[in-house]
């Protein structure tokens, strides 16, 4: 799958961006019938608004009722849970609580529970304070009430999206990536140029994510919203922490952001974040001392016993959110260009709702595929089986994140090899535990040699 060879035949899909929504979008379109090309930018897939999040599959609870957004993630939500298995995905059902901590924030517990009712989560329930301290003893008892959310459940954020497009490939999708939609025409069907030549597709699904505005102006010369990033930085803990809660838990929400979340990873780490700081920039997801400090006081608030535990790294995300409430997005049906556009937090969650909304927007009239091909990805949850405990698998190379030499050489040889060392890491976590790769960066080196595109040593962030 070379980033620089030219596509050069037709498709009667093009989606522009391999984000988890492009990634999902490919998975569907391509099971129902369509021949489909996604058009990366990046050196790598999941490299921008996709690479950094809470990896929680939500039920969607707290979504305004009636709106898009809500619709998708319930479809998504549900979708994830039949195909799991299937795709070989870890899932960790922990359920998730939210909590109020002052006197204002417990009088929005019913009206939130309600919200929850109209959205057809309906196994929401109150606890009391003396429940949430029995079922999470660890938890402050400053805690003065909440409600619990049943069907939360932990998932592997990136494995998620590459099993989507790993199966649109393997059924007959292509991938581009290093390849940037520069122009476009539209003349009964698309032809885009791009910085890997030309391309020409029935149909444009813009997923640029945090860029889906900018594709809208360059292809339809016009755009109905404007990304304004906002940056979530997390802090994750040592596995040590984990043995402190069980479940996850949320703050009372505000209106523009679902507040400071703690809960374990489905890598057995704890995670607390995120921020939410709107600024101008697209790329700068840096991570300052000052924020994060406050999130280590917010965390320690909420769960005392983490001031005992270690810190092994931080991390930002940036979400495309716009001026907007809702996701924006719109069928251009004159142009047969669809702008999936301002998916913020949630879209790990509405990725597979948002495809099936796409495809019905579309409606391509294929026959979809009677028997597709179902690859599956390593799975890395600290919560299931690994490949270091099966035989023959190599030895482990990342003894943090026990990561095998077969699990970093599958990657390296399969269908859509990492590009980067970020590319690398999100597929095996290799170099991602408690040494952040003091110790096996020197092996790793030896066994990627010049398959990366960008050599360790450089910058790839």
């Amino acid at each position: 799958m070379p980033a620089s060879t030219a596509p050069q035949s037709s498709y009667d899909v093009a989606i522009i961006g391999a984000g988890v929504v492009g990634c999902a979008i490919a998975r569907r379109l391509t099971l129902d019938g369509a021949r489909v090309v996604v058009l990366e930018k990046a050196l790598d897939v999941l490299d921008g608004a996709s690479k950094g999040n809470s990896a929680i599959l939500h039920t969607g609870f707290d979504a305004p009722p009636g709106s898009l957004e809500q619709a998708c993630i319930a479809a998504g939500y549900g979708e994830y849970l039949q195909i799991a298995k299937a795709l070989g995905l870890p899932v960790l059902r922990t359920g998730a609580m939210v909590l109020a901590w002052t006197p204002e924030q417990e009088e929005q517990l019913p009206a939130l529970i309600e919200k929850a009712h109209l959205n057809g989560v309906e196994d929401v329930a109150p606890l009391t304070r003396a429940q949430i301290l029995e079922r999470e003893p660890h938890l402050s008892p400053q805690v003065r009430a909440g409600f619990e959310i049943p069907g939360e459940y932990l998932i592997d954020p990136w494995a998620s999206a590459h099993a989507y497009i790993l199966q649109a490939l393997a059924n007959g999708a292509e991938l581009f990536r290093g390849t940037e939609v520069l122009a476009g025409v539209y003349e009964d069907g698309w032809r885009l140029k791009t910085t890997g030549g030309p391309v020409a597709a029935a149909h444009v699904v813009n997923c640029a994510g945090l860029y889906g505005d900018l594709v809208d102006d360059r292809l339809l010369g016009e755009k109905s919203f404007t990304i304004r990033p906002r940056k979530g930085q997390f802090l994750v803990f040592d596995k040590a922490a984990s043995d402190l809660v069980s479940t996850t838990i949320l703050p009372v929400p505000t209106k523009t952001t679902k507040g400071v979340v703690v809960c374990r990873t489905v890598f057995g780490n704890v995670l607390v974040g995120p921020t939410a700081e709107d600024q101008e920039s697209r790329t700068d997801a840096s991570t300052d001392r000052e924020a994060l400090e406050r999130l280590r006081r917010k965390g320690i608030e909420m769960l005392p016993e983490l001031s005992d535990c270690e810190v092994t790294t931080a991390y930002a995300g940036l979400r495309p959110a716009c001026e907007k409430q809702d996701y924006q997005i719109a069928h251009h049906s004159a142009r047969s260009y669809v702008t999936v556009g301002a998916i913020r937090s949630t879209g790990l969650s509405s990725a597979l709702g948002i495809a099936r909304h796409v495809a019905g927007l579309l409606q391509l009239s294929r026959d979809a595929l009677a028997d597709p091909a179902i690859p599956l990805v390593d799975r890395l949850s600290d919560y299931h089986p690994r490949d270091w405990q099966e035989k023959d698998n190599g030895g482990i190379v990342c003894h943090c994140e026990l990561v095998t030499r077969r699990e970093i050489e599958r990657v390296l040889s399969g269908p859509m090899p990492p590009a980067t060392l970020q590319g690398l890491k999100r597929r095996t976590r290799a170099m991602m535990g408690r040494c952040q790769g003091f110790y096996c960066t020197a092996e790793i080196a030896e066994i990627t040699g010049d398959r990366l595109q960008v050599p360790i040593g450089h910058d790839d962030a």
